[in-house]
């Protein structure tokens, strides 16, 4: 939906998608951003989409004005989960302003029972504590999703290392055992790589999860407001192509697998011994994010839809 008058996603394009995954037998919609919410047309396009039987899910900071969130509260509040839902990643309270955490109280205490929590993990030493108090204080859902910070190829964003990765493992190892302890699922997003917890880690992790783990790397299509096709937030410059370009999500997923897979086939994964890797080759594990292997090859990424040379 994006943040600037610009690029605001237009009522003729919203609607072109939803037909687009109504053709392609789709219904979940995620909006995304930037901040969704911001767009001057959020509550219409949402209770749009809910009105054509898409279930909506909302990726959201939670920090809405008073205006917006009482328009959102008016029309959206009673909406059950199997119509809309959120996931709100939460900062921890210390590098949050005042004004922010009183926005971030008030959209949680109305909409907290179709909230998912969320952390994105972009250092060291971090801390979910405050977001085990967060899930009880309102009603959250008893589930966290676990998001790993990519490069961006071409741009210098807040990323663990990859030789840092080991050490992330084992300060979520410290964390998982009381997710299991209150009964508080997790779960991975994209790009996790599975070899940096040990045996014994991975027993206390899919026991954490409910056995529900994913280590995979693959496309999430995103479409941008000006209906450009990307394969995944890090990669949001690497080969854009128009939605008008194809027929289905399903044309739009296969010729972006076919992209992840020439160059898996030709830079493995992270580390040294992916390609010896018996989880790779038993496709539980994709080697790490993709943006990773790019990252290594290229130091610049065209913006143009033309092929990467690796």
């Amino acid at each position: 939906m994006e943040d600037s008058d610009s690029d605001f996603l237009s009522w003729d394009n919203l609607i072109y998608i939803a037909d687009f995954h109504e053709i392609s037998n789709e219904r979940h919609i995620a909006l995304l951003g930037g901040e969704p919410t911001l767009h001057p047309n959020f509550v219409e396009f949402v209770s749009y989409l809910i009105a054509r039987n898409f279930h909506v899910h909302v990726f959201t900071s939670g920090i809405l004005t008073d205006e917006k969130l009482k328009e959102a509260c008016k029309f959206l509040s009673e909406m059950s989960i199997e119509k809309l839902s959120f996931t709100c990643n939460l900062n921890h309270p210390d590098i949050s302003t005042t004004t922010e955490l009183d926005k971030i109280d008030k959209f949680l205490n109305t909409f907290g029972h179709l909230t998912t929590p969320g952390i994105n993990l972009f250092a060291l030493d971090f801390d979910i504590s405050y977001i085990l108090k967060a899930i009880n204080i309102y009603n959250l859902k008893p589930h966290i999703r676990v998001g790993l910070a990519h490069p961006i190829p071409g741009e210098a964003n807040s990323t663990i290392s990859i030789e840092d990765l080991p050490r992330l493992a084992k300060q979520f190892l410290s964390f998982a055992r009381d997710l299991s302890r209150l009964k508080i699922t997790f779960g991975f997003d994209c790009g996790m790589p599975l070899c940096i917890f040990s045996d014994e880690q991975l027993g206390v992790l899919y026991k954490s999860s409910n056995g529900k783990l994913s280590f995979k790397c693959g496309p999430a299509i995103d479409i941008g407001p000006d209906m450009m096709l990307w394969s995944c937030f890090p990669l949001s410059n690497f080969h854009k192509k128009s939605i008008f370009d194809f027929n289905s999500l399903q044309e739009v997923k296969s010729f972006y697998d076919e992209i992840h897979t020439k160059i898996r086939s030709e830079s493995g994964g992270i580390f040294e011994n992916c390609n010896d890797c018996i989880h790779r080759d038993a496709g539980l594990c994709k080697g790490g994010c993709i943006a990773h292997l790019i990252n290594n090859v290229n130091n610049e990424v065209p913006t143009t839809p033309k092929e990467v040379n690796l």
